[in-house]
């Protein structure tokens, strides 16, 4: 089963999230400080982690900032603050949900179950590559992306991308020249029970410029509509 890491300094919450997630089937480890938990999660790996965001020793954004120089597990931050800077700098840093306290416990499995969802063909066997089917690659020229293995290259570069990216990026490229709305960005992204609202997208999107850029300075292939949406160039 999944492996899920919760890293919290509310004992509470590490018990009763712990409690329900593993009422679902999955291995849950816990870890009550930012600095515990960064040992923990790259010692040990898990599919998915919940960080608080104000721990000791190290928050939640220090945390994913370090995380993500290493790996590109999917991240859901948990936050008792109501500043949405807090939620806007998160996810220019590679968050893929947020889920502000109090909340409850089936929102946050739930949560768990869709962005698992969404990760589960991200790695293949290698013998099983020839077996692939031809429309899981997305290949734009510049830009290849594979589907079941969850790769992304730019100029035979490769790109790590979250998969709420993966899945922003997909959409956009699948029909290069066609305008995407955010609503279509939100449906291709998240499962139905998700509500994100349009600052989430235009985040993501300026993540994923980002992380383009630093492998291609002249890139510019998403562009903006503004009041309409997001489109990939035709080449």
């Amino acid at each position: 089963m999944p492996k899920i890491a919760l890293v919290d300094d509310d004992r509470n919450i590490l018990t009763s999230v712990s409690i329900a997630l593993e009422a679902e089937g999955y291995v849950v480890a816990t870890y009550t400080d930012g600095a515990s938990g960064l040992e923990g999660l790259t010692r040990d790996v898990p599919d998915l982690a919940i960080l608080d965001i104000k721990m000791p020793r190290m928050d939640g954004m220090e945390l994913l900032r370090r995380l993500r120089q290493k790996t590109d597990l999917p991240v859901i931050f948990l936050t008792s603050k109501d500043e949405e800077i807090d939620e806007l700098f998160g996810l220019k840093m590679g968050a893929d949900d947020f889920i502000k306290k109090p909340f409850s416990q089936r929102l946050l499995v739930e949560r768990v179950k869709s962005i698992l969802r969404r990760t589960q063909a991200r790695e293949i066997p290698v013998s099983s590559a020839s077996n692939s089917n031809s429309k899981s690659i997305i290949d734009r020229g510049a830009l290849v992306m594979d589907d079941e293995r969850h790769t992304c290259t730019w100029m035979g570069k490769h790109v790590v991308l979250t998969v709420t990216e993966f899945l922003i990026l997909q959409a956009l490229a699948m029909r290069p020249g066609v305008v995407k709305s955010r609503n279509a960005l939100m449906d291709a992204a998240y499962d139905d029970q998700v509500y994100v609202d349009d600052r989430t997208i235009d985040s993501h999107v300026k993540r994923l410029r980002k992380k383009f850029k630093i492998v291609d300075d002249d890139f510019d292939m998403i562009e903006t509509l503004y009041g309409v949406g997001y489109r990939f160039k035709e080449q």
